[in-house]
């Protein structure tokens, strides 16, 4: 699919991050896009961006959804249907995610299994729900959205990161599992599996209104609990007050935006990169290549401590990088 003009995408947390600059650019290239995400607000903020990008005759169509939740997919299926009026699309790229409740032990199960759902049910249902419209198009890519914790459950030694990994580990071998299934069962139809390293999203932020952390909206209590966690992971914070973290909380977000090695517009231009390329497998950043080498050198030392200390001095990796 070198050409994008004229084509149907359908994009998943189009309202942020990653989502958003896959829905610029492939507007500003001639696609009708269609995305779903939990904040109507930050999805109309995409449209305005699409719009002043796109030529002329360019279909937008946003719709919230939970991607946890396959019947809201199915609803928003049925909107492209009808507001695009058609029986199929060429795009579906599965990307909507957030990040939590790393310990199994320690942590609480709904919100393991929150972001787990997310992160791994929301990739499944959003395949099972568009794939026939896919195989319904004379050419379709589904592409979905994994990580570096996908091949490495891991931040670092002193960070629990299951349920985020679990669900990125899922949607990785669910992906390559499809590469033989379309060969066999629809060529005209490609899949790739995204994974990118540290990119510049609002993940955290975006996390934390999901899970019900948004710090100004905090406990005391909660910030507490909170404080005790984060230096579990070696981050020392002292004597800080409640006010302090939620100030340390916000910052660290946006820093995690801000200071990322990789922008969302550069990631979303290698991911359509590899579309194009018919690339079943996409590495996004350099860290990711990074990492990907060296556990590939060494996976029997990928979750020990001098593993994290090379790494750190290869990528300049920090906690959530």
């Amino acid at each position: 699919m070198q050409d994008f003009d004229d084509k149907i995408a359908v994009i998943t947390g189009g309202g942020t991050g990653m989502g958003r600059e896959l829905a610029r650019q492939l507007a500003a290239s001639g696609c009708h896009v269609a995305i779903c995400d939990l904040s109507g607000e930050e999805m109309e903020k995409t449209r305005s961006l699409c719009e002043s990008d796109s030529p002329e005759g360019t279909r937008l169509l946003t719709c919230v959804a939970d991607v946890s939740d396959e019947s809201q997919l199915e609803d928003f299926r049925t909107a492209i249907c009808r507001e695009l009026e058609t029986d199929c699309v060429n795009l579906v790229f599965n990307n909507a995610g957030i990040g939590g409740a790393g310990s199994m032990i320690v942590d609480e199960r709904d919100e393991w299994e929150r972001t787990f759902d997310i992160c791994w049910k929301g990739v499944y249902y959003g395949t099972r729900t568009f794939l026939p419209l896919l195989v319904a198009s004379d050419e379709g890519h589904l592409v979905n959205t994994s990580s570096v914790n996908g091949f490495w459950a891991s931040l670092g030694p002193e960070i629990p990161h299951t349920a985020y990994s679990a669900a990125k580990f899922a949607v990785k071998g669910f992906s390559e599992a499809l590469v033989n299934d379309f060969r066999l069962n629809a060529p005209h139809v490609k899949v790739s599996v995204v994974m990118p390293g540290h990119i510049g999203t609002s993940i955290l932020i975006n996390s934390g209104k999901i899970l019900g952390r948004t710090p100004k909206d905090m406990t005391d209590e909660e910030l507490e609990e909170l404080r005790e966690r984060i230096e579990r992971m070696g981050i020392e914070l002292g004597n800080v007050t409640p006010e302090q973290m939620r100030v340390f909380l916000q910052m660290r977000a946006e820093q995690f935006r801000d200071a990322a090695p990789t922008t969302a517009a550069e990631a979303a231009t290698t991911i359509l990169d590899g579309v194009r390329e018919e690339r079943w497998r996409i590495l996004v950043g350099a860290d990711a290549e990074i990492i990907d080498r060296m556990v590939r050198e060494a996976p029997e030392e990928a979750y020990e401590e001098d593993f994290m200390e090379r790494l750190r001095a290869q990528t300049g990796w920090s906690l959530g990088g």
